[in-house]
């Protein structure tokens, strides 16, 4: 029958301990009162003895024995950790940027006319077309100068058709030899005058007309309307703030920058036509608000920076966007076939480089020095070290050294091979068994 105290956990020796001291103190109890009278000092002498013997005893019963498992540090047996198999999968290469939303058109809207102010004829944050009618203007006055302008074309071609039909009869009459060709040219340069005058006359109608469509105030571009700056009944013009400022949101841009370094991996997937796939994140980087493609490169690097800027383009048909948003960004340059990736968190660092912890059969790990290549979200390709089927350790390796003993998940530990370990590791199975009893 196995060691009670052995069988139980760290808190229950402990206990077991401290009733043993009890029992063995009993005797001493009795005799402390006459041992204590026969002291220098008396009583308090013997309670400052005790006093001493009890804080070696307590440090006594909760210090580790040789019989436990782990020191305070977990040495001494197997580690549980978490493992990863290596495989070979696709890496995408791709490139993260700060970027911010940006409009393909903002636009505000002013008066091209003076006028009074007379109707608003959308609602703030409302979206509108390109032409629409925004805002009108009191059109009376513009209405009378058309009418004027019309009025004075009118008088002007009847003057003209009149300088016309005598420059005719004039000519037959040259013709005859009955008038003097002065007269004649004369009444050509007439004709030609009346016609200047007409044509004069028709750009003062077109102008008037112009003026009379500025009162009815549209959109130049489809997006949303913000918040009015100008209210009904007042008297505005040409010099004005602004009635209401449209925002193209469909499609929209974005604009971000990448280092120069890297501009020639991507001037290389431009130039052999490929589109370029891009995806904006929220600022937490923990949501994927929209997917565009690369639109274009600017054609200079930002000398101050040492940056390139780039324009990514979004549909933005559900308005995940908004202008001037801060975003992360991910450009996929390329994608890798058939690498070979673990995740990131089997990579361990130190001074002699990137390692990682492999499993072996025998269920003892092995520091393995590995190349890192390209990160692909929580997986990342290792271009030397390890081989797809492989185990590596993902959990725990900040308490492994090389050469040891883990457990795996679901999975007993396996046999030691010194008689030191075996009596330890026998100890360990018994407990387990003796507490699945119970």
């Amino acid at each position: 029958m196995p060691d009670q105290r052995t069988d139980r956990r760290p808190m229950a020796i402990v206990a077991e301990r401290a009733r043993i001291l009890l029992e063995r103190a009993r005797p001493f109890v009795a005799r402390a009162r006459i041992w204590g009278e026969r002291l220098p000092g008396g009583e308090r002498t013997m309670w400052i003895g005790g006093t001493v013997i009890l804080v070696v005893l307590f440090i006594w019963a909760i210090k580790p024995g040789a019989n436990d498992d782990r020191d305070q540090f977990g040495r001494g047996g197997p580690t549980p950790v978490g493992v990863a198999k290596v495989e070979a999968t696709d890496i995408a290469v791709a490139m993260n940027a700060l970027g911010t939303v940006t409009p393909l058109a903002t636009v505000t809207v002013k008066p091209q006319v003076s006028g009074t102010l007379m109707r608003l004829n959308f609602t703030e944050g409302q979206m509108v077309t390109a032409g629409e009618v925004l805002a009108e203007i009191d059109p009376r006055t513009y209405q009378a100068a058309l009418n004027q302008a019309n009025g004075q074309l009118l008088r002007d071609q009847a003057q003209l058709a009149n300088a016309r039909l005598d420059l005719q009869r004039y000519r037959t009459l040259l013709s005859q030899n009955s008038i003097a060709r002065q007269q004649v040219d004369t009444q050509a340069a007439t004709v030609r005058q009346a016609e200047a005058t007409v044509q004069a006359d028709q750009a003062v109608v077109e102008t008037a007309a112009i003026n009379l469509g500025y009162t009815k105030i549209v959109s130049p571009v489809g997006g949303r309307v913000g918040l009015r700056q100008v209210d009904i009944g007042n008297i505005v013009d040409a010099s004005t703030s602004g009635i209401v400022v449209v925002t193209q949101l469909q499609p929209i841009s974005v604009l971000f920058s990448v280092p120069e370094d890297s501009i020639d991996a991507i001037m290389d997937r431009v130039k052999a036509g490929a589109i370029l796939a891009v995806e904006a994140y929220d600022r937490g980087q923990t949501k994927k608000l929209a997917t565009g493609t690369l639109s274009t490169v600017d054609n200079q690097i930002d000398t101050t920076t040492g940056t390139v800027k780039l324009r990514a383009m979004f549909d933005n048909a559900h308005d995940d966007l908004f202008p001037n948003q801060f975003v992360n960004v991910r450009l996929l340059v390329s994608t890798l076939h058939k690498q070979t990736a673990v995740p990131s968190a089997a990579i361990q660092r130190g001074t002699s480089g990137t390692f990682v912890f492999a499993v072996n059969v025998d269920n003892t790990v092995s520091m393995r020095p590995v190349s890192l290549g390209p990160t692909d979200g929580d997986k990342i390709a290792i271009t030397r070290g390890l081989k797809p089927g492989e185990t590596v350790v993902v959990d725990g390796a900040d308490r492994l050294r090389d050469g040891a003993e883990v457990i795996l998940p679901g999975k007993p530990a396996a046999a030691p091979t010194t008689e030191r370990d075996r009596g330890q590791w026998r100890g360990r199975h018994r407990r387990s068994g003796s507490e699945g009893g119970q």
